[in-house]
């Protein structure tokens, strides 16, 4: 019985074991609670574990022999769920047949998780997004995504690739580059190479400005990237100057602090906060 990797489900299972016992073992546990002291597996021997995707349990198989965490797993592809039962019946129980990206983790989770798995190329930025929105949940993430992404994602301030999500996954969680996997480690080969990255959470609790704000300025300002700060937040500039009143005189003065002169890629995330707090 095999699994066909359909396109519209983004899959390219792995197939390498080699690299499968490696992202396995990039897992770290106990995970320290960012600013508690107390790990993730608070209340329990074990750490609770979300794989995403697991396909037919190449990647499963490994994780299924590590004696220090409690393993769930998340599958939308209802051939994949019947070769999982199938092969691996101790996932009985432990299988949810469901889009990661619709799924309340809360339902599944009742304390802190950790996140691993191959993830689907045509949704990695997406379920990173989700990830942000159980940042305080989710200690650590170890996957495997596009290589182009993974750099991207670890990129600090100045260089070309660094983006929307470089912002806000560096603002909650140090990341790692761990590993490049090429393309014969999967079936059917990806047309480009790929990379497993761990991100671990950082002992930030809270911004310090408007969260809502800053993925606004986050998000405004990269989708217009050639343009300065100037420009491209001239919307959300506009929006402050009519709640305070202003006249033409003091949108230009707040207009001349030298941080609308940069383009995004020269801030970094502690820039991006202090521009919030500015426009809050």
């Amino acid at each position: 019985m095999e699994v066909r990797a359909k396109k519209s489900l983004g899959q390219h299972f792995l197939t390498d074991l080699s690299t499968a016992r490696k992202i396995a073992e990039s897992l770290i546990v106990p995970v320290k609670e960012a600013g508690t002291g107390a790990d993730c597996m608070a209340g329990t021997h074990l750490t609770d574990v979300l794989e995403i995707g697991p396909g037919m349990g190449v990647l499963t198989q490994y994780l299924l022999q590590r004696q220090d965490i409690r393993l769930k797993m998340v599958e939308i592809d209802r051939e994949s769920v019947d070769y999982l039962l199938v092969h691996f019946p101790q996932v009985n129980g432990a299988l949810i047949e469901a889009d990661f990206l619709k799924l309340r983790l809360e339902t599944f989770f009742k304390g802190k998780f950790c996140i691993i798995g191959n993830f689907p190329y045509n949704i990695s930025s997406q379920i990173f997004f989700r990830i942000l929105d159980y940042k305080d949940s989710v200690p650590q993430v170890v996957c495997m995504i596009q290589k182009e992404v993974a750099e991207r994602l670890a990129e600090k301030p100045g260089s070309k690739t660094y983006g929307i999500l470089s912002v806000l996954l560096q603002a909650w969680y140090d990341i790692e580059y761990l590993f490049t996997v090429g393309e014969g480690a999967f079936n059917p080969p990806p047309k480009v190479k790929s990379a497993v990255i761990r991100l671990m959470r950082n002992s930030r609790t809270d911004l310090g400005c408007d969260e809502s704000l800053f993925k606004a300025v986050v998000k405004t300002a990269f989708n217009q990237r050639r343009k300065t700060m100037r420009n491209s937040l001239r919307p959300i500039v506009s929006a402050k100057a009519s709640r305070g009143n202003w006249d033409d005189g003091q949108t230009a003065a707040f207009l001349a602090n030298p941080v609308f002169d940069l383009r995004p890629e020269r801030l970094g995330v502690e820039d991006f906060i202090s521009l919030t707090r500015m426009l809050q």
